[in-house]
């Protein structure tokens, strides 16, 4: 009986339309050849009403399936086209982009009962721990791999003096008040402590890491590594100032101990090549995680979080962008510095962030979903405007009007137009 159907679910899928041909033959519609079976099998368990459904369902996931893949696929040509240019110092042309989104599934659908019984069917001969959610290291795990590694417990001080001393960082190389408090206000929703990891609320404690961002500035463990390489000779000679000025024996005894394991820590981060892709892969070791807990020393970490914001600020002004707003700069510590900055020339503005992010990366993060860049910025600076209404936020800006120093200026509007063309030819080769 249920043969009489005539073609295997594949096959009826690739009769659906003849304009569908075309695409049939310029890229693979069928799954692995298992999970075919494994769909015709399970086809073979149903009555006469819910296998046509199923069948039906299946053939439309098929032609879907191809079709974003094909997309993806020219997003990534698209992509090398990029990257070729700026290896050449040409400039970006707007045909160097995929200018549609992302398909959207449209076709039939099935209900939620068959679906979880054709899942529990395909994943049945699969070991337990298949498709499961991976478990990624929180706070605990970071310190204890510092506390075997270094011997090292980071300094915590209360809340708001670190607040203070890493908004007096921040004046010291340039950032303004507007634009440390609008990333704070967008990274941690207004709330973030210097421990705050992403995924756990800062005040509940509740939920799990979905990723090694801490901080203020949510700083990655590979931009640990990164910052340190980079900066932590810098970071040596600063505490050893602090420490000979320093008049408490006690104090000077204790910065002296920490100098000693911030020192072993620089040597292990350079000990790394400076590239990012290996920063990244050193980050995911023990060693490489007990470098991302000076991120909530009362010492270093203001130092750490304020520096790489301040690194992507002198980047875009070397590039011609002076005077980002918050917004900006969210943009290039989202997308990376190259990236982010791409997105805000002309040719960029108006394309779909889909030619900007992984795949991954763009089905992950709902900010990004069904944008092009203009949007996305102005998503960020609308969430930015709401978070900076709580009470962190709202802390951090009466810790600012504290301090002596230049006062912010307002930002400029983060469409504005710009006076010149496009940039001269950038290559740009920051790590992310």
């Amino acid at each position: 009986m249920a043969r009489e159907h005539g073609l295997s679910i594949l096959q009826s899928g690739i009769r659906v339309a003849a304009g569908t041909v075309v695409l049939a033959a310029s890229v693979s519609l069928a799954p692995a050849v298992e999970a075919r079976r494994s769909a015709d099998a399970f086809a073979e368990t149903l009555a006469s009403g819910e296998r046509q459904r199923f069948e039906a369902w299946y053939s439309a996931q098929v032609f879907f399936d191809a079709s974003l893949e094909a997309y993806w696929d020219k997003v990534q040509a698209k992509r090398s086209v990029r990257r070729a240019r700026r290896r050449k110092g040409e400039a970006f042309r707007h045909y160097d982009y995929v200018k549609e989104f992302p398909p959207k599934y449209s076709g039939p659908q099935i209900e939620a009962s068959l679906l979880q019984r054709w899942r529990s069917f395909r994943d049945r001969d699969k070991p337990e721990t298949a498709g499961k959610r991976e478990e990624l290291p929180g706070v605990p795990d970071y310190l204890a791999a510092a506390r075997r590694h270094f011997g090292f417990q980071p300094e915590r001080i209360a809340e708001r003096e670190f607040k203070r001393r890493y908004a007096r960082e921040a004046l010291r190389l340039g950032l303004t008040k507007d634009q440390i408090v609008r990333i704070y206000a967008l990274e941690t929703g207004g709330l973030g402590t210097a421990d705050m990891q992403a995924g756990i609320h800062p005040k509940t404690k509740r939920g799990r890491p979905i990723s090694s961002a801490l901080g203020y500035a949510q700083l990655l463990a590979a931009n640990s590594v990164n910052v340190l390489s980079k900066h932590g000779r810098s970071f040596v000679d600063r505490l050893e100032a602090n420490m000979r000025e320093e008049r408490d024996a006690a104090r000077r005894r204790q910065l002296a101990d920490k100098l000693a394991v911030l020192k072993r820590m620089v040597r292990t981060a350079k000990s790394v090549p400076y590239n990012w892709s290996r920063h990244v892969a050193f980050s995911r070791t023990s060693r490489g995680m007990a470098l991302h807990v000076l991120n909530m020393d009362g010492d270093i970490g203001p130092w750490m979080q304020v520096v790489k914001i301040a690194d992507l600020k002198r980047l875009a002004e070397r590039k011609g962008r002076p005077n980002l707003s918050g917004a900006e700069i969210e943009l290039m510590n989202l997308a990376g510095p190259a990236t982010g900055l791409e997105m805000m020339l002309p040719t960029g503005l108006d394309k779909p962030t889909a030619n900007f992010f992984s795949r991954r990366g763009y089905y992950r993060n709902s900010v990004v979903r069904d944008r092009d860049a203009r949007g996305l910025l102005e998503a960020l600076e609308e969430r930015m405007k709401a978070n900076i209404r709580n009470e962190g936020a709202q802390e951090f800006i009466a810790i600012f009007g504290e301090l002596p120093g230049p006062r912010a200026t307002p930002p400029r509007p983060v469409l504005a137009p710009r006076a010149s063309a496009d940039p001269p030819p950038w290559l740009l080769q920051s790590p992310r």
